[in-house]
């Protein structure tokens, strides 16, 4: 069974999530605060977290950077914030994705259900978009019958992103991931990058495209059926 978190301070909102997430089949933990949060996945294994960014104690911001320093599970961010900048500081906080309020409940759920899917592929020797795979092992990329050796940075970068197809990562996000956090370049050593996958992808598959986010960073795009 699924357990998910959600943290808010709204207890109306709390109960509505409850009501939807129970039907399907999770088990629901709610905290009323970021530290509250911290507590209940110390304590219990949580699958997905569900966070509000206007919270006592700790916020939102707070609480997806802890959870992503110590838990690999998928954050969608659940707020009245609905600004640009809100939503480039939430991506850059770590969350997977934004909803938001006033929202509809089945939204949510799917979108939940999407990213579990997309969590799976994580862990996985093998990442398959489509009739594309990426195998982690051997560093190839198999494409409609071809191998594609790429330089590392480039495979490393694809693989980052097939992991986690349309969660969006901000450059500093990329740098410190693929780079280290010692790196001393310059951000567009990212872009770089991404358009030589581009190039290199363009009139091999349709099974994925890396997206530009204005302003924030990219995103990979897949079939992942």
């Amino acid at each position: 069974m699924l357990h998910m978190l959600i943290a808010d301070d709204d207890v109306n909102i709390r109960e509505l999530v409850r009501f939807h997430f129970q039907k399907e089949g999770f088990t629901v933990f709610e905290a009323a605060d970021g530290e509250e949060a911290m507590r209940i996945l110390e304590e219990e294994q949580i699958h997905l977290a569900v966070v509000d960014i206007m919270m006592p104690r700790k916020d939102g911001y707070e609480l997806c950077q802890d959870i992503r320093d110590f838990y690999d599970i998928p954050i969608i961010m659940l707020t009245a914030k609905d600004q640009l900048l809100d939503k480039e500081k939430g991506f850059q906080s770590g969350t997977d994705d934004y909803l938001v309020k006033p929202f509809e409940p089945k939204e949510l759920l799917f979108r939940a259900k999407a990213l579990l899917r997309r969590y799976r592929m994580v862990n996985a020797d093998c990442i398959q978009l489509g009739q594309t795979v990426i195998d982690r092992k051997s560093y190839e990329v198999r494409c409609r019958g071809q191998t594609i050796i790429l330089p590392l940075k480039e495979f490393a970068l694809l693989s980052q992103l097939a992991s986690y197809p349309h969660r969006v990562f901000t450059r500093e996000e990329l740098i410190h991931l693929i780079w280290g956090p010692d790196f001393e370049g310059d951000m567009r050593t990212v872009d770089v990058h991404v358009k030589r996958l581009r190039e290199r992808f363009k009139h091999k598959t349709h099974d994925f495209t890396i997206k530009t986010v204005r302003g924030i960073g990219y995103k990979l795009e897949a079939d992942t059926q």
